[in-house]
C-alpha cells in the first residue's frame, strides 16, 4: 500500500473518507451511483466494467460481480471479456460494452464514425452517455485504488 494507514483505520474508508473528505464522499456517491442507478443490462454492464478492471489490473474489480435480483454472470463470463472480439457468448450490445470500454481506456482517440455508427445502432444516446460515465468511474476509481495499493482491501459499502 502506497499510503501509510493507522492500524485502526479502514483503508478505503481512511483514504476516500477521512483524507480528503470533500473529494472522497463525491467520487464514492458517483462511484456508487453507477451501480444503484444503472439502466443497462447486466450482461453489458458487466463486460465494460470487466474490461475496464482487466485493463487497470485492480485486485477486487476483478473478482467483483455485480449482482442484481439474485443474478450474477456466469462464472466464465471474465475470460469471455477477455475473447470480446470472438466469444459467441457475448451478444452484439455486449461486444460492443466490451470494445467501447477497451478503446475508451486505451485509444480514446481513435473512437471514429464506424465505431459510432455501430453504437448508436445498438445503444439510445441515453445508454451511451451512460455508459461512458460508468466507464470513466471505473476507469478513474480503479486505477486510483490500484495506483495506491487499495484494490486488494477495497470493497464497496454495503457489501
Amino acid at each position: 500500500m502506497m499510503i501509510d494507514i493507522p492500524e485502526d483505520k479502514d483503508p478505503i474508508l481512511y483514504v476516500w473518507g477521512e483524507m480528503v473528505p470533500g473529494i472522497g464522499l463525491a467520487a464514492s456517491n458517483f462511484s456508487l451511483s453507477v451501480y444503484e442507478h444503472t439502466t443497462l443490462g447486466l450482461r453489458e454492464f458487466e463486460a465494460a466494467r470487466l474490461r475496464i478492471a482487466q485493463i487497470n489490473g485492480c485486485a477486487f474489480c476483478l473478482d467483483w460481480r455485480t449482482e442484481r435480483d439474485g443474478v450474477k454472470v456466469e462464472e466464465e463470463f471474465a475470460d469471455a471479456v477477455t475473447q470480446w472480439r470472438t466469444t459467441e457468448a457475448f451478444d452484439a450490445r455486449t461486444r460492443l460494452a466490451a470494445e467501447y470500454a477497451e478503446r475508451y481506456a486505451l485509444d480514446h482517440h481513435g473512437l471514429d464514425e464506424e465505431f459510432w455508427a455501430r453504437m448508436t445502432g445498438q445503444y439510445s444516446q441515453t445508454e451511451i452517455v451512460e455508459l461512458t460515465m460508468s466507464i470513466g468511474s471505473w476507469l478513474a476509481f480503479g486505477r486510483l485504488n490500484h495506483v495506491l495499493g487499495l484494490d486488494t482491501v477495497c470493497v464497496l459499502p454495503g457489501h
